[in-house]
């Protein structure tokens, strides 16, 4: 499907890992991670990025520097309903391309942090290695990547913007045709016992 031995990703690097940089309020290596992962998934699925559409959607497998280096690079963000967090605590990154269907998993090449030290040999350690290094290693060999089949449905997750139903329990709002329907009464997921993620104070 794909040949990453083909692909290689310097131009426009720079400005993106400002932006991020920016974003963040330091660089850290995940940032560069998060950069170039982006950077190949425009490689990968022939687009421009970072989108200015919601061609692509990203499933990004842990929060913090590299996903913010994933979003500046590819416009998917939390905002704009194209990236959705999927917590394995991963450096890695699920690319949907909506318009296709076609997804693609990315992530670093564990022989990568050792290899950092060869494209930055006076790093005074392994961080900055890792910070130095990845910005010019060949894609080759710091990612790996494989074509996957998705077991959720990205049209659902996406749904239609706009729509809102009521709780019929606690009557708070649900956006984007995520109520549940029980015995023909309009539920949130938590009233209907599904997602809690919290409880009420006794």
């Amino acid at each position: 499907m794909f040949d990453t031995e083909t692909i290689e990703i310097t131009d426009g690097f720079e400005e993106i890992f400002r932006e991020t940089v920016a974003r963040h309020s330091h660089a850290c290596p995940r940032q560069v991670l998060g950069v170039r992962v982006g950077m190949l998934a425009a490689r990968l699925f022939g687009l421009d990025l970072p989108q200015k559409d919601k061609r692509l959607f990203a499933f990004v497998e842990t929060d913090g520097c590299f996903t913010d280096g994933v979003a500046a690079a590819t416009g998917c963000t939390l905002g704009r309903r194209t990236m959705r967090l999927v917590d394995y605590g991963k450096v890695a990154v699920t690319f949907v391309d909506t318009g296709t269907g076609k997804a693609v998993r990315v992530w670093p090449n564990p022989e990568a942090r050792q290899g950092a030290w060869k494209y930055a040999p006076e790093a005074e350690d392994g961080w900055h290695a890792q910070l130095e290094g990845y910005k010019t290693m060949p894609t080759c060999e710091l990612l790996l990547f494989e074509p996957v089949h998705l077991l959720v449905s990205i049209k659902e997750i996406v749904s239609k913007p706009g729509l809102r139903a009521i709780c019929s329990n606690c009557g708070e709002e649900i956006m984007n045709a995520r109520d549940v329907v029980r015995d023909g009464a309009i539920l949130c997921k938590r009233c209907a016992g599904l997602d809690n993620y919290y409880r009420l104070e006794d």
